[in-house]
């Protein structure tokens, strides 16, 4: 059950399509929305060096004043865009210096049950919320819904790829996503380079999934593919789009986190890459 969404809002033209996808779920699942304005302020460190510290002190006042004031107008236009939503809401301000606003997001997410936040790790992008995403991720509790930056929202998540693998994460974000899983018309756990149990069978960590999807009353099917030297992720974004999904469902960090981070791996390439909204769980 889905009844309070929390959405990340930093009054980039990116906020609009985060909050409509927050709308659309909120509105389907009678949901209360909560937006998450961030606002960073210059950070004391940055200046301690000029003059030995000397006039640091009130450069760093009068920066953070000029921060504060451009948030001010930002919230305005926040409340009024909150104001035409069909549903309930309300806007809080966390407003810290970068370092800390990510902690004080994942502390507010705790008592939500899902985070909606902006696609990570893209090239290009004019914000930088990675550090946001993953300590919401690992640190806030529950899943985080992330929003691709030109995906529009739909009135209602249909289609749903499972991507699935005997792991908790994988587990974590199945449990997660059951409120989209049990409104959805057609649900497809997929298994890429599955492996053979002592009986050679191939699928039975996936049917043993999608029987317990089907005692929640969601069918499924299972179709297991081979990667056959592709990348993890081009061959998950390859089965989306045959699905036209309207969400992937995916375990984060499969692995340490450090080893992906160097290695890359299918995480970080699916948040990078994907068109698709994905909801994911650590």
């Amino acid at each position: 059950m889905i009844k309070d969404i929390l959405v990340h809002l930093d009054g980039s033209p990116e906020d609009e399509m985060r909050i409509g996808h927050a709308e659309s779920i909120a509105s389907t699942h009678e949901a209360h929305i909560t937006g998450l304005f961030t606002n960073s302020l210059p950070d004391y460190a940055a200046f301690a060096s000029m003059d030995g510290g000397a006039g640091a002190a009130a450069l760093l006042a009068q920066l953070q004043d000029e921060s504060k004031r451009e948030a001010d107008e930002v919230q305005q236009r926040l409340t009024e865009r909150f104001a035409r939503l069909g549903v309930s809401n309300e806007i809080r301000r966390i407003e810290d210096v970068p370092g800390l606003i990510s902690n004080l997001v994942a502390s507010e997410a705790r008592w939500g049950d899902l985070m909606v936040v902006g696609q990570p790790y893209r090239e290009n992008s004019k914000t930088d919320w990675d550090d946001l995403f993953e300590t919401v991720l690992f640190e806030g509790g529950r899943s985080v819904l992330v929003i691709p930056p030109n995906r529009q929202p739909t009135d209602a998540i249909r289609r749903i790829l499972i991507c699935w693998r005997d792991s908790r994460e994988a587990t974590r974000a199945v449990a997660e996503a059951l409120p989209f899983l049990e409104k959805a018309t057609r649900t497809e756990i997929l298994v890429v380079d599955p492996t053979p149990d002592g009986s050679g069978t191939k699928s039975a960590p996936a049917t043993d999934i999608a029987r317990h999807l089907d005692r929640h009353g969601t069918e499924v099917e299972i179709n297991l593919v081979e990667s056959e030297d592709r990348g993890i992720s081009e061959v998950v974004l390859e089965q989306a789009r045959r699905l036209s999904a309207d969400l992937v469902v995916m375990g984060g960090y499969g692995h340490s986190r450090a080893r992906e981070w160097i290695m890359g791996g299918a995480t970080r390439d699916m948040l990078a890459n994907s068109e698709f909204p994905i909801l994911m769980a650590h």
